[in-house]
Parts: C-alpha cells; structure tokens; sequence
C-alpha cells in the first residue's frame, strides 16, 4: 500500500495494532524553556511586558533586548541526561511507547539538524537529545514518537519584534530584532506585535514559512523514523484554529500537512512492509482528524468512540515550574482507566529539570503508577471497550484543559474487555464490603476474581451481581475484577 497526500488516500488508514494494545505512554516535553523552571510558553511570555514570565526573566536574567531566547538556549546543558536510565524507569512504571519533544513553538530543535542552526547539538547541551532518547526506547522495544510544535511558531513568537511601553527601556527593541538571529526568531514582522496576549491566528498564510515547516517535519521523519508523530494544533495549516469548524476542508489550504503524513506513513510502510506509523492532530472534524488519530489535550471524550483516539495529560505544567503542584497518581491512574474504557489512549508527560533529571516528586508518581500496573496490567494492555464504557452517576468533568480530580463512588465502574472476559474497574470500592454491578443483568455469570488476590465470592440476584470484596484490597486505586 502505498499512500498519496491527499485526504482521499489518507483516510483509508488505520491504527496500528500496538497502539491499540499499548494504552499508556510517556512523553519527554522538555527543552530550553525549561532552563527558567517557570513552566510552558517562557519563550513567549517572557517578550510579553507584565506577565509573571517577563518581570522573572527582567530580575533574574535581564531585559530581553540584553538576554533574550537565544541566551536561555546557551544556557540548558542537560548535563546529567541518562535516557537509558529513565526509559527503565518509564517502561516499569507501566508505559509502552514513548514520544520525545522534537521542537517547541520556540523553534529549537533537540537533534542535530541541518536545516536548523538552534539545535541541541551547535547550541547549550551539544547532544543529540532525540538520537540519545530513540536509542533508549528500542532498547527497551517501546515504539518512538516526536512531538512537533513548529506550526505555530511563527505567528506565535512574532512579540520577540517588539518593546518595552513603560519603564527604563521603553522602545528599546527585544533582541528579536537582532538580524543575525532572523533566521531563529523568523521575520515574521507581518503579525505585528498588538495586543500581545492574543496568539492568533495559530498558523500564518505565509507561503514560505509553510515551505520551511514541511521541509523540517520532513527532516524528522526521514531521520528517526517514528512511530508516531504529534502535530501541537490542527492538521498544518488550516482547520478550526483559524475559525473554520465545521465546513468542508479545503485540501489546497492542508497540503503541506497532507504531504507530511503521507511521508510518515510511506516511510513506516518502506521499514515494516506495513503502515506502523500513528499521526496524532487535534482538530475536531472528523473529515480531517481521520486521516490520522484524533487527540485531545488535557480533556477526553464524554462515552465509547468507534476509533482509538489519544490524550496527552502532564503530571503538572507542560515544562517544569517550580510554582506548579504535580498530580496525585491516583488521580492519573483513575484517568487512565476511564480513557481505556472510552477507546483511549493517554500519554503522560513526565517533568524534567533542566539538567535532565526528575524530582522525588515524579520519582514517586512513576513507583506509584508502577506499582497498580503490577496489579492490573492484565486489564489495560491490549483490551477493548466493553458494550458501555461504565456505570454510575459519576461523570469525569470535560471542560476545556481542566483536570479535576473525579470524586468516585461505590457505585461508579469502568469496563473494558479481552479474551472474554470483562474487567470492571471499581472506581470507588472500599475493602471488606460488596461491590454491586447492573451491567450484568441478561448475562450468566461463572467466575469473579480480583486481580492481583484471586476468587472472589459473587451472587447474581435481581438482575445484580453482587461481589464480596476482601478485608484490603491489592491496588492503591480503580482495583479490577475479571468476570467471566
């Protein structure tokens, strides 16, 4: 099979079978924005007068038309970097695939590049960041993904063009400006720099620009091979970001997207024989996101879909923030399970500081999650969803990109399937009484076990089964009974 880049050809893909089965991953979203430890969009922010990104990055490191961007990237050295070492600690924590941060919208590259001067290798930590990640994950056989963000970067950092209005260096332009780093900052001076805040339009009408971005993703692919590929925005360069939700999509307006994913899935096919290769985009339209896999950050999906789909969660910020609290691994474990059982998949980014380390913090959400998987890995990897994704009353709030923690009831179970048997998860069991379950009512039922204990006593009476639980219960969450 051989696919041609156009939405004709490429709707004709398919998941792969091991993103079917993988069901948790782990990503690796860091670069030189996390030098500051101030979290996501720094690179942004700290171009933007009075936001709390600028006024740290004036205290602690200048005004950025003396320190800007190119000066933060200098400084991110990696210096203690061991991907081998947290790949083992990713691949015990329950993931089965892995993707790495290829480029931020800050536009340094964390591999050696040709087309890109600011990257990982010419510039602060002189390594190939992804070269050294891929190596990790198939020594492990988790298959590789990269992020990339370039779509939207050059609309997006068109503020490092402009100034300061109030204080002592009022009209002293940023270092954005500088020409012998136009190539890095983009002459994106088109977008103007009025109100800073708003980052639309997400993607620019610059024709050149949309040239360069193929050029580069196209670098990626050729060069790693991956096995998945995450556009940050919708399928380059059009869809809902630029207020077009809902109609028919223009196939000349997406072309370089197109030609992107095809180049992905033909290089798969060429390396395997078959298409391997997962695109992961976030525009809503079905017309556009079936050309690859939907995905959807820091949310989900309200019941079962008929495709697998994808989220991208994080443990706290998107880069490391010291201001920013983690969440607890009950909570991360509780989403995953209602993902799974709505056809999903979740990859969750784990925080680096900017040596290349992780806290105690992460230490111990990544022990925590391991230990569950433990427990229950028999009811994630390679199942399906079951006729209904749950019941009880208790719904997982979609909003936007909040994350509350969901406050369970004995009454709430999520269900998914393989190799017939269902395993339903009790979302807010408590040890030593029974677990009731509706679900069942037209099925006869001959065995129930809890994973990780064994037999469990059961009887089905009025249309229930009902299900003795031991006086403690195996997992610290979402334990997982395998009925038959």
């Amino acid at each position: 099979m051989h696919f041609e880049p156009t939405f004709e050809s490429l709707r004709q893909y398919s998941a792969p079978q091991w993103f079917r089965d993988a069901k948790f991953g782990i990503w690796s979203h860091w670069g030189p924005q996390s030098v500051p430890m101030f979290g996501d969009w720094y690179a942004r922010n700290m171009y933007i007068e009075g936001t709390q990104q600028y006024n740290y990055h004036v205290r602690h490191y200048g005004h950025p038309s003396k320190f800007g961007y190119k000066d933060i990237c200098a400084l991110w050295k990696a210096e203690n970097f061991d991907a081998e070492g947290l790949m083992a600690k990713y691949h015990k924590a329950g993931a089965r695939y892995f993707m790495s941060q290829a480029t931020h919208h800050d536009h340094f590259f964390n591999y050696n590049s040709k087309i890109n001067r600011m990257n990982s290798m010419n510039v602060g930590p002189h390594k190939d960041i992804l070269a050294m990640w891929k190596a990790a994950a198939d020594k492990f056989g988790m298959p590789f993904g990269l992020s990339e963000h370039l779509g939207a970067s050059f609309s997006w950092w068109r503020v490092n063009k402009g100034c300061d209005k109030f204080g002592p260096y009022a009209g002293v332009p940023y270092d954005g400006n500088d020409p012998t780093y136009q190539d890095f900052y983009f002459a994106n001076q088109e977008h103007g720099t009025s109100d800073p805040h708003n980052c639309m339009p997400w993607y620019t009408d610059n024709k050149a620009y949309h040239e360069y971005w193929l050029r580069c993703v196209n670098e990626m692919i050729d060069t790693f091979q991956p096995e998945l590929l995450y556009t940050d925005g919708s399928l380059p360069f059009g869809g809902h970001w630029q207020g077009k939700e809902n109609v028919v999509p223009n196939e000349t307006e997406y072309e370089k997207g197109l030609q992107a994913v095809a180049n992905l899935y033909n290089t798969s096919i060429a390396k395997h024989g078959e298409n391997r290769a997962v695109y992961l985009q976030k525009d809503r339209q079905p017309e556009i996101y079936s050309v690859g896999v939907l995905d959807i950050e820091k949310s989900q999906l309200p019941g079962i879909m008929p495709e697998p789909w994808h989220t991208d969660t994080c443990i706290g910020n998107w880069f490391y923030d010291v201001h920013h609290p983690y969440k607890r691994p009950e909570q991360i474990i509780e989403m995953l399970v209602d993902i799974i059982s709505k056809n999903g998949v979740m990859l969750l980014n784990i925080l680096q500081r900017p040596d290349g380390t992780i806290d105690d913090d992460a230490e111990y959400i990544l022990q925590k999650i391991g230990e569950w998987f433990a427990v229950c890995s028999e009811a994630v990897y390679g199942t399906r969803p079951w006729r209904v994704f749950g019941e009880g009353d208790t719904l997982v709030k979609i909003e936007g990109f909040r994350e509350d923690k969901t406050d369970w009831r004995r009454s709430d179970f999520r269900f998914v399937q393989k190799d017939g048997a269902v395993y339903a998860f009790m979302m807010g069991a408590t040890a030593g009484e029974t677990a009731v379950l509706r679900s069942f009512a037209n099925q006869i039922v001959s065995s129930v076990e809890l994973l990780g204990y064994g037999p469990v006593p059961f009887k089905q009476e009025y249309g229930m089964l009902v299900v003795s639980l031991p006086d403690k219960l195996p997992a610290v969450c979402a334990n997982a009974l395998r009925i038959r």
